[in-house]
């Protein structure tokens, strides 16, 4: 978990610049208020969706901070120009994360379309069958693609503390510290919406649930106690076990239209983090050349 900005930073006689004063502040007051929001533990779509808004929000604002002409003059240290290089080294692990996340999300969504399109022109029940069978294969493999997702977060969390602000002017010790608490809540951010997207699934016989395994549960287990079982993933892995075990024989019709209902609002959910991630992945990538700039004027 990221250290308070004004725990880290020793208080001093120097006043801090007018044009970087107002802006850093503000910046660790929208950090503040976003880490403080349920959003980075939360494992429902509403919850992510904001959280992705206010990050991509904080990195327009920190582009600011970066290029401006106290934080380039101050660059000419060499030990400084060695963090933002890790920095920038950073920017390119939650770039792969953004986009893996865009990636089984686009996925997720092509499955859960084909599922409706065979549900709504009342195919055979075995073509209904041959999509459902395919979205669970997806499900799977897309739970090892998040496992080593996740490993590389933990591994970028791990490296977060690893660097120190030494003899840095103190203009640029506020920008780092400031990127590396954005960077931590990116993290989060990123870990959560894998958990999202990583509801634990039905056994074969759809009366049990398989354990989320211990590396994507560490972080939020003591989130998840106050959450309901299901999001809008785990209730269409629900319903869908449900119509695929045909439980309810009296009413089938019953089963079709839970399905359909379930499988809409995870589709409405998947569009609007994909909208969320589509900006956040430009914020990024924007922010990666604001940094490789900040290196070579």
């Amino acid at each position: 978990m990221a250290v308070s900005f004004a725990s880290i930073v020793p208080l001093r006689s120097i006043s801090l610049p007018s044009r970087l004063n107002p802006k850093s502040q503000k910046i660790e007051s929208d950090l503040n208020k976003l880490k403080a929001s349920k959003f980075s533990s939360s494992l429902v779509s509403e919850d992510l969706l904001v959280g992705l808004s206010g990050l991509a929000e904080l990195y327009n604002c920190i582009e600011e901070l970066v290029l401006s002409p106290l934080t380039q003059q101050a660059l000419l240290n060499q030990q400084c120009k060695a963090l933002v290089e890790e920095a920038l080294d950073g920017s390119v692990g939650l770039l792969d994360s953004c986009a893996s996340a865009r990636d089984i999300l686009l996925t997720m969504k092509e499955h859960v379309q084909n599922i409706q399109s065979a549900l709504r022109r009342r195919t055979r029940a075995s073509s209904i069958e041959t999509s459902v069978h395919s979205y669970i294969c997806f499900r799977k493999k897309a739970r090892k693609s998040i496992a080593k997702s996740l490993r590389d977060l933990k591994k970028m969390e791990t490296n977060l503390g690893s660097f120190h602000l030494l003899d840095c002017d103190y203009n640029v010790q506020i920008v780092l510290k400031l990127l590396r608490e954005l960077s931590d809540v990116t993290i989060s951010a990123f870990q959560s919406l894998f958990m999202f997207l990583s509801m634990p699934e039905t056994s074969a016989k759809g009366s049990k649930w398989s354990l989320v395994p211990k590396l994507m549960a560490a972080k939020f287990a003591a989130a998840q106690k106050d959450q309901k079982v299901y999001n809008e993933v785990g209730s269409v892995d629900v319903a869908l076990c449900s119509l695929r075990g045909n439980t309810r024989k009296s009413d089938p019709k019953t089963d079709v239209q839970v399905v359909r209902w379930r499988l809409d609002t995870l589709d409405c959910s998947i569009s609007g983090l994909e909208a969320g991630l589509e900006r956040l992945f430009r914020c990024l990538l924007q922010h990666r050349v604001s940094l490789l700039n900040v290196l070579t004027p």
